[in-house]
């Protein structure tokens, strides 16, 4: 990483996550079908992956397939499940080597049955790994957490567990998928879009939003640092003035 060296080490992001965009435009480019896109946008994980685990970035959050996924082609969607599978078999000896921990947000549920025992095959090896946690969002969708969360917390008033006196955003915390997993500190989307998508809407509220024309497929460890460089150049006030931060 030839921009590393311009991070500040100390003031680095906790939290990165990322929408992964622009595969199948890049696979478009070359005269291939959409998934030759995605099949080359594993190769842009491995990147960040290791790019964190190398920085010291405590968490990476990477958006691999949303709940509105399921509506495209179904043989698109057969060829995402099967990439998934392949993906996190071939990936298991990078995150062993990384120290990286795998985790998943969404409803895995609605995972085809090959795809939910791999990953949580993988889940399983590399739970005692204590660098990078690294959580794929899958069959994600930010206002099913959001409305699920709601749902769970109205059941728990109703049955006389918790008090509507004391539901605070810490309540809400800790009925999301990420209860687990600190805010977002920041938030890239590549190939030039400028969405959130559905994202992790209640966890990037203070994030700072990158955008980066690059394709998915050709984002190097350089972006990343690019990304990080970027952020640390901004001022994080979370409502306050400049003057009370200095």
């Amino acid at each position: 990483m030839e921009l590393a060296n311009q991070i500040n080490k100390e003031r680095l992001p906790k939290h990165i996550a990322i929408i992964m965009d622009g595969n199948g435009r890049w696979a478009k480019q070359r005269g291939k079908i959409r998934i030759f896109g995605h099949e080359n946008g594993k190769n842009a994980v491995r990147q960040v992956v290791e790019g964190c685990a190398e920085l010291g970035v405590s968490c990476l959050t990477l958006y691999a397939f949303s709940t509105e996924n399921w509506n495209r082609p179904k043989l698109e969607v057969q060829a995402l499940m099967k990439l998934l599978v392949n993906s996190l078999k071939e990936e298991l000896k990078t995150f062993q080597e990384n120290n990286v921990r795998l985790n998943v947000i969404g409803d895995i549920s609605a995972l085809p049955s090959k795809a939910k025992k791999e990953l949580l095959n993988v889940i399983e090896q590399t739970k005692h790994n204590n660098g990078l946690v690294l959580t794929l969002a899958l069959s994600y969708g930010s206002r099913d957490e959001i409305k699920n969360a709601i749902k769970t917390i109205a059941d728990k008033v109703k049955n006389n567990i918790i008090s509507t006196d004391l539901i605070d955003e810490s309540t809400i915390n800790e009925h999301l998928y990420t209860h687990n997993l600190p805010d977002v500190d920041l938030l890239i989307r590549t190939s030039g879009e400028c969405r959130i998508s559905n994202f992790l809407l209640w966890q990037i509220a203070y994030a700072e939003l990158y955008f980066t024309e690059t394709l998915w497929p050709d984002f190097t460890k350089d972006d990343l640092c690019k990304a990080i460089i970027n952020y640390q150049q901004r001022e994080r006030r979370f409502g306050k003035t400049s003057e009370q931060l200095n």
